[in-house]
């Protein structure tokens, strides 16, 4: 799942526990290195009929725009999947940290007494969309991932959010 529940470390202002959630990478770097050295081979094939001859040199400048174009768009995105965010809890608070690929970072803080955990099983933009609402404001948590895991985000959520403000 790429979402992970880390242990802090201790210390005097260490939050209780710690989410961390990324969007899910189907294509590794390796992987990509290998599709585009297919890519190349499979686009430069045609080629072979025209080396030796002036045309090859017409048609290289187009060889090289595709396969940089094809790069380009794999590496956005990756830039566009680097998306993180953190969300800690504390006896006292809750906060949350997205760090964007091309935008600044956005915060939220609220009490944990006072947060409310959302499931919208439809009407928000993906399906079983979840939200944490406190202190004035309703922010989106885990958008990137699959209906499965914010249905378990939730339910795991939920029971730590309960078992931290219970607590004498």
């Amino acid at each position: 799942m790429p979402y992970e529940w880390m242990t802090p470390p201790p210390g005097d202002d260490a939050p209780s526990a710690e989410l961390h959630l990324w969007p899910y990478r189907s294509l590794p770097r390796k992987g990509m290195a290998v599709f585009l050295g297919i890519t190349l081979g499979l686009i430069a094939m045609p080629l072979l009929a025209v080396v030796g001859s002036p045309v090859l040199w017409g048609l290289l400048p187009f060889l090289a725009i595709a396969i940089f174009g094809v790069w380009w768009a794999i590496e956005r995105s990756y830039s566009d999947g680097s998306v993180l965010e953190e969300l800690r809890l504390w006896p006292d608070r809750v906060a949350l940290t997205r760090h964007n690929p091309r935008s600044p970072r956005q915060d939220w803080e609220a009490n944990p007494y006072w947060v409310d955990i959302r499931l919208h099983p439809k009407g928000g933009p993906v399906e079983e969309y979840l939200t944490l609402k406190g202190n004035g404001r309703e922010v989106e948590l885990g958008a990137f991932l699959v209906a499965e895991e914010r249905k378990a985000l939730h339910a795991d959520l939920s029971d730590r959010l309960r078992a931290l403000t219970s607590r004498p």
